[in-house]
C-alpha cells in the first residue's frame, strides 16, 4: 500500500520540496560580476571553492600581527527592503556594521563572507543584495571571498529572508585602539552619521505606518520620501579612520555608536574614572530623528540611549591631534565635529 500511495503522487525531488538547486547556481552566476570588484592581491582561488582562502603574507612584517573579528546583521531594517522591493543597499549596512567595529580596534579589515536566509532563491533578488555587499566591501577596502544562500523552505515567507555577515581584520597589537591612555581633558570628535544606520528599527516600525503609502511619503524636512531616508545605508568609516592614523594621529578611544545610542556605546571605549561629557548642540542632528521623537512622544533620554542620533562614530584625541585629525577625516570624506570633552568622575556618559 505504501508503494501505491507514492505512485499516486508522483515522484518527488528537491524542487518539490521547495528548494531550487538551479536558481542557486543562476544566483551565483549574476553575483560573480559583483563579487569580482571587491578582490584584493591577497585573495586565493576564485569564487565556488568550498572555503575563502587569504594570504596573510602581506602582514608578515608586523612586530605582533593581530586578528580582529566582527559579525553582525541587518536586523528589522530588512521590512523595509521588503515592502519597497529595493534590496541592492541592506548589503552595506551588513558590512558597516562588521568592518565598523573592526576599524574601532584600530584593525584593516582583511575579508567578508555574507549569509542570506531565504523563504525561496529568487536570483535576481540574491544578485542585488550581494551588489550591495560587494559596494559595502569596496567601501572598506576588503575582499568578498566567500557567502552561503540558504533556501529554507516551509521555515520563512517566500518574499523574505535574512542577512548576516563576518569579517576579519588585522592589526598590530601596538596599534590596538583599547581607551587605556583616555585622560580628563581630552577632545571627543564626531563623525556624522547617514541617518538611522541599521539599528532601533522595532521602535521606527512602531511609529511610523509600515506601508508601502506610508514609506512613499515624502517630507518636506526631510528633503525625500520617509523609505528613501529610513533605507539610507550606513555609512561606513574604515577610510576616515586609516586616513587620521595615516596622518601620525593616535588614536586614544573610538565608539561606534550602533543599538544603545550614546549611553551604552561611548562608555565601552573608557577607562575607569574618567567621563564622557557631550554638547548635544555641538552638531546637526538629522531631521528624521527630530520626526521620530515628535510622532512617537518618545522620550529624549531613550533616543539618545536607542540612535546615533547623528553621529556614527565618537573619537577620543589629545587635544593637540583635534585639527589635523578633523582635516584627514574630512579629506576621506567625512563630517566631523568637536562634540565634547572627557573629564575625571565615574564611567560614563552625560549629555548636556
Amino acid at each position: 500500500m505504501p508503494c501505491k500511495r507514492a505512485e499516486m503522487r508522483g515522484k518527488m525531488d528537491y524542487k518539490k520540496a521547495g528548494v531550487d538547486i538551479e536558481a542557486g547556481y543562476r544566483s551565483v552566476e549574476l553575483m560573480k560580476e559583483y563579487v569580482k570588484e571587491t578582490m584584493r592581491p591577497e585573495v586565493l582561488g576564485g569564487l565556488g571553492g568550498f572555503s575563502g582562502a587569504f594570504s596573510l603574507a602581506a602582514i608578515k612584517d608586523m612586530e605582533k600581527p593581530a586578528l580582529v573579528s566582527g559579525t553582525d546583521g541587518v536586523g528589522t531594517k530588512l521590512k523595509l527592503a521588503f515592502l519597497m522591493d529595493k534590496h541592492d543597499t541592506v548589503g552595506i549596512d551588513c558590512v558597516a556594521m562588521c568592518v565598523n567595529d573592526i576599524a574601532c580596534a584600530g584593525g584593516e579589515p582583511l575579508f567578508f563572507l555574507d549569509y542570506i536566509a531565504c523563504g525561496r532563491n529568487y536570483p535576481e533578488k540574491i544578485a542585488a543584495i550581494v551588489k550591495g555587499v560587494a559596494e559595502g566591501c569596496k567601501q572598506a577596502g576588503a575582499a568578498l571571498i566567500g557567502g552561503e544562500t540558504a533556501e529554507h523552505p516551509g521555515l520563512m515567507p517566500e518574499e523574505e529572508y535574512d542577512l548576516a555577515g563576518f569579517a576579519v581584520g588585522v592589526v598590530d597589537e601596538k596599534n590596538l585602539i583599547t581607551g587605556e591612555g583616555i585622560k580628563p581633558g581630552d577632545v571627543l570628535v564626531g563623525l556624522a552619521s547617514s541617518g538611522v544606520h541599521s539599528n532601533g528599527f522595532s521602535l521606527i516600525r512602531k511609529v511610523f505606518d509600515m506601508t508601502q503609502e506610508g514609506l512613499s511619503t515624502y517630507y518636506e524636512e526631510l528633503g525625500g520620501t520617509l523609505g528613501e531616508v529610513l533605507l539610507r545605508p550606513t555609512r561606513i568609516y574604515v577610510k576616515a579612520l586609516k586616513s587620521i592614523k595615516e596622518a601620525g594621529i593616535t588614536l586614544k578611544g573610538c565608539s561606534h555608536i550602533t543599538g544603545g545610542g550614546f549611553y551604552e556605546n561611548i562608555p565601552r571605549m573608557l577607562p575607569e574614572g574618567v567621563c564622557a561629557v557631550v554638547d548635544k548642540a555641538s552638531y546637526p542632528v538629522p531631521a528624521i530623528f527630530r520626526l521620530l521623537q515628535q510622532k512617537g512622544q518618545i522620550e529624549e533620554k531613550t533616543m539618545y540611549n536607542t540612535y546615533n542620533m547623528g553621529l556614527g562614530m565618537v573619537l577620543a584625541l589629545d587635544p593637540g591631534d583635534v585639527e589635523s585629525a578633523m582635516k584627514a577625516a574630512q579629506a576621506a570624506g567625512e563630517k566631523a565635529y568637536v562634540v565634547g570633552r572627557v573629564e575625571a568622575g565615574e564611567k560614563g556618559v552625560t549629555l548636556c
